[in-house]
């Protein structure tokens, strides 16, 4: 069973009478791939083709230019990947798990449309722009992405069964709604695209080594030993117990990415510059009205940028003012960071720039909300602080049917204690007033923790900027 399981990855490729009715693509990260023809009655809609306009990572390009790849490349490898993935399962265990046609397609179509409802410019939309616009706003893009699939199926008369479109939709949101345990249902399927048992799904194994290769980056996590070794005991998705530290190189790599790409300091500060443009041209554009009609939302993508940028329209001027610091590189001037101490994580209240301006002492400058931005940035391994790989469950080899949990201490003691990092950063949004700012922010630190958290001062160039 070994050799057969390390044998080939082609797994979903369509037999030969199938051949005339699917496509392929060349994709830079999976090669070949073929796509069925209920898929591509999904693809081939404005809706779905919207996400070549979608950048998958924002303006990361900013920083890494070759951050250009699409939210569409993304789901597509998604897609193949969760065929791979349930095919695998099948020829390990076909007559065991009872898997059928329909479970094959239902999966797949859960990868490619799980993020059909996503906002312009990643996460930015919905996590930064709408609760400013609209104050305790509960929008997700998974909910966006059920709604618009619903609209899909009517505007286009797709043919799909009502009981198969129902589990796609579950699908996409397990990772939110972990599906209600039953011995009658297939649950190991709801763990592949969006698992919100522990974390390991195929959503991730793209974005990982996608995200990783358009940002010249390495990348030395392996998908292929999980899908090769994964197997269902007891209704779960398990993993073979040799592979723990493959497991853990999942979320480590995951976690660097967001503190070297996702997150990035020059990154935030393009993000926080942009949403504050939106923030502001919202009343004119009413962009955060587009949110509760799916035949409006799906007209919105990275477009909107370009359209601040260009109307001459008075009432977006201090809007299109920011998108020309942009594009100028006069960004917000990042003063400082520092990580929340610890011992102080499980009390940790976001940091705001009334907290700084508190404890700004007397001086000539006189500090308003609206001089200062801060970014409080939270990494973890999916799990906050607790060890995701404690709600994983392994198995010895291919003949046990027996699951068990590893504890670190096991494996080894490099493993991290603690499995969350909070960062604080601060920005000036006039370069002026980078020092008073940063001077603020050192006696916020003084004053939460008795000490300057960060582990270096703000630069010198920076500091004495107003006088160049």
């Amino acid at each position: 069973m070994g050799a057969f399981r390390n044998g080939g990855s082609n797994y979903a490729s369509p037999s030969m009478e199938d051949r005339r009715l699917w496509k392929h693509v060349h994709d830079n990260v999976h090669g070949n791939i073929y796509l069925d023809p209920l898929s591509l009655k999904f693809i081939d809609t404005e809706q779905f083709q919207r996400l070549r306009d979608l950048k998958q990572l924002g303006f990361t390009n900013m920083v890494y230019p070759g951050a250009v790849h699409s939210r569409f490349e993304h789901s597509l490898g998604v897609y193949w990947l969760a065929g791979n993935a349930v095919e695998r399962l099948k020829a390990h265990q076909g007559l065991e798990l009872d898997i059928d046609h329909s479970d094959i397609q239902t999966v797949k179509l859960a990868g490619l449309l799980h993020d059909v409802g996503h906002g312009p410019f990643s996460h930015l939309f919905e996590r930064e722009f709408l609760p400013q616009v609209i104050p305790g706003c509960k929008w997700s893009h998974e909910e966006m992405s059920l709604n618009l699939i619903d609209y899909m199926v009517d505007e286009h008369n797709i043919d799909i069964d009502s009981g198969r479109l129902k589990k796609v939709k579950e699908m996409i949101v397990a990772s939110e709604n972990a599906p209600v345990k039953t011995s009658k249902e297939k649950l190991f399927l709801y763990d592949i695209v969006a698992n919100g048992r522990n974390g390991i799904d195929v959503d991730k194994f793209d974005y990982i080594v996608r995200d990783s290769r358009a940002c010249g980056l390495g990348c030395n996590f392996q998908f292929e030993r999980l899908l090769d070794t994964m197997q269902v005991i007891d209704n779960e998705i398990c993993y073979r117990a040799k592979e723990y530290l493959t497991v853990h190189k999942l979320f480590n790599t995951r976690a660097d990415l967001h503190r070297t790409v996702y997150t990035h300091a020059k990154v935030k500060a393009v993000e926080m510059m942009f949403v504050d443009a939106l923030v502001k041209a919202d009343s004119y554009l009413c962009v955060s009205s587009f949110i509760d009609d799916p035949s409006q939302y799906w007209k919105l993508d990275d477009s909107i940028l370009k359209t601040i940028e260009t109307d001459d329209a008075d009432e977006l001027k201090e809007s299109r003012d920011l998108i020309r610091r942009i594009r100028r590189r006069d960004l917000y001037q990042f003063c400082n960071e520092f990580t929340v101490p610890k011992d102080k994580l499980h009390h940790f209240k976001y940091v705001t720039p009334q907290d700084i301006i508190c404890s700004q002492k007397s001086g000539g400058v006189t500090l308003r909300e609206e001089d200062i931005a801060v970014s409080n940035v939270k990494i973890d391994f999916t799990r906050g602080t607790n060890n995701p790989l404690e709600s994983i469950n392994f198995f010895e080899d291919y003949n046990s049917k027996n699951k068990f949990t590893i504890s670190k201490d096991q494996i080894s003691h490099l493993l991290p204690e603690y499995n969350q990092d909070f960062l604080v950063r601060v920005y000036s949004k006039k370069p002026e007033l980078v020092e008073v700012v940063s001077e603020a922010f050192e006696n916020f630190q003084l004053k939460m923790y008795g000490m300057k958290a960060q582990v270096h001062g703000t630069p010198e160039r920076k500091r004495c900027r107003v006088l160049l």
